[in-house]
């Protein structure tokens, strides 16, 4: 566990520990958002491209990626696009934080438009470019990020919700919040 100087406050020490572990973890990072960025999780289904298969998909990637630190995870339907939900409990007392984030994206548009293809992360000038690379699957490498940082020694508990629908409106999240949200 980390060395603390007040309830809210690390020590420098620490502080730069976790940034020298995130700069380790930064290859395995980048690798983990070019796979999720690579599935084309449209949601909606207005588009010629959308297909359900690939929001079940970056679902499943999603959860793989959760699970693997070590949190619990179910994914839940109700309705619409799937959401994830994991957690992790924290040392005793301690409390729980929300993350948040989404796994569905918009459409490309048109590929003429695009400089590389839109489902193939590509870097240009230090820049990662692919739909979805930054909204929001590098929201949900972000959380992957934390989690890993910490080494499954978290001080805090963990609840991660993604949800699949953010880019069309989140039109299932009040039945989502209503039958899971004690979750």
């Amino acid at each position: 566990r980390l060395g603390r100087v007040t309830d809210t406050t690390l020590a420098a020490a620490d502080v730069e520990a976790i940034r020298a572990r995130v700069r380790e973890l930064l290859p395995q990072l980048r690798a983990d958002l070019e796979a999720l960025a690579r599935i084309p999780s449209l949601s909606a289904d207005t588009h010629e491209d959308y297909d359900p298969a690939t929001l079940e998909r970056s679902a499943e990637a999603t959860a793989d990626l959760l699970r693997a630190e070590g949190l619990t995870i179910e994914i839940v339907r109700e309705g619409g696009a799937p959401a994830v939900i994991g957690h992790l409990d924290g040392p005793e007392g301690a409390p729980t934080v929300m993350l948040y984030a989404h796994h569905d994206v918009q459409p490309p548009g048109d590929d003429a438009l695009w400089d590389s293809p839109p489902f193939e992360p590509t870097e240009r000038d230090g820049r990662l470019y692919g739909r979805g690379a930054a909204d929001d699957k590098a929201g949900v490498m972000a959380h992957i990020a934390a989690l890993r940082a910490h080494s499954g020694a978290l001080p805090v508990g963990v609840t991660v919700f993604v949800e699949g629908e953010e880019e069309i409106g989140s039109d299932s999240l009040p039945t989502i919040l209503e039958r899971h949200g004690e979750k």
